[in-house]
């Protein structure tokens, strides 16, 4: 019976160390990327590397849950944005500063973590799908009010943030650049009249 009394205290403990691992390897990725030591993760996380081992018996498989993780809060900072009371192209704009910010942390994802992102079983490939969905939505929301070329789609607004992620990550000198990258794309999505009085 004692066994069973200690469960529920055993489970949020679990899920305490997992949330640290993940913090914990967000922050350790984001400086070193994604051949960072797991056991600075560890470290980083206050746990052994045998409970972390536990929680990700990979680093394919902890990369993946980061990756997840990060798709899905940039669905969720979309739908934000679109509830906002900001103009439409200030909202993507905001939107694929998050995006390249993120994208930048993950460059040099093993082969085997992006073959996921295109098996439709995957949760990632899911995660991957929704948070697409919801910049696409934030792109038609600004085309709708002509400030946007309306001959731009989904793919080529992710093919243009990945770019501009992948040059963010090539050296400090283009990174400190991000946000005066960031402008020039958007003056490249810029609507052609939408300046024009």
């Amino acid at each position: 019976m004692r066994d069973e009394a200690a469960r529920p205290g055993q489970r949020a403990d679990a899920h305490r160390n997992r949330e640290r691992i993940l913090e914990a390897a967000a922050e350790v990725v984001g400086e070193d990327g994604t051949q960072a030591s797991l056991r600075d993760v560890a470290r980083k996380a206050g746990v052994g590397l045998g409970t972390l081992y536990r929680h990700f018996p990979t680093r394919d498989a902890l990369l993946e849950t980061l990756l997840r993780t990060g798709f899905d809060q940039l669905t969720d900072e979309a739908g934000r944005l679109l509830d906002a009371d900001l103009p439409r192209d200030r909202a993507l704009a905001d939107w694929l500063s998050a995006f390249t910010e993120r994208a930048g942390t993950f460059q040099g994802l093993p082969a085997s973590l992006m073959a996921t992102l295109g098996d439709p079983e995957s949760a990632l490939h899911a995660s991957c799908l929704a948070m697409r969905e919801a910049g696409g939505r934030l792109l038609r929301a600004a085309q709708e009010t002509g400030r946007i070329r309306p001959d731009v789609d989904g793919t080529d607004l992710f093919a243009l943030a990945n770019a501009l992620s992948w040059i963010a990550d090539q050296a400090p000198s283009i990174a400190a650049r991000r946000d005066r990258l960031l402008a020039l794309l958007m003056d490249g999505l810029a609507h052609p009249d939408a300046g024009r009085a």
